[in-house]
């Protein structure tokens, strides 16, 4: 099944930008709105969750951009992005494990989750980069 994904997605890689941009304003709702909203329930203090959502906010930016511009050569512009979400998921598991203590179980479900789906695109990402039609 990853395999149709990735083929499907390098026959068009515009769809990867698109993908990337629209799960990054996902992920700046929850943290910025639904989060802060039921600080309590999740655990993490709203200072951090308004940096990880503006931080969301830039990645749906950049990914947009290039996915409305429709730029020829994408491979490096994937790459950045495809690293700055596995930086992201780095900040965000060292601020799982620095607010430890006050997370719930529903907050560290959601960042595990969000973890997940995040290395699971970086994966996508990279091999779209990479896919060579045969």
């Amino acid at each position: 099944m990853m395999v149709k994904i990735i083929k499907t997605i390098s026959a068009n890689p515009r769809k990867i930008f698109q993908i990337d941009g629209l799960g990054a304003i996902l992920s700046a709702f929850l943290l910025g709105v639904i989060l802060t909203t039921f600080e309590d329930f999740f655990g993490m203090p709203a200072r951090v969750l308004y940096i990880l959502a503006g931080i969301a906010a830039g990645f749906a930016l950049y990914s947009l951009t290039y996915y409305f511009l429709n730029i020829k050569k994408w491979h490096a512009a994937l790459r950045r992005i495809a690293i700055a979400n596995l930086l992201y998921c780095l900040l965000t598991l060292t601020l799982v494990i620095i607010h430890f203590q006050e997370l719930t179980v529903w907050g560290i479900l959601y960042f595990a989750l969000e973890i997940l789906v995040i290395i699971t695109l970086v994966y996508i990402e990279f091999r779209v980069i990479s896919y060579k039609n045969p």
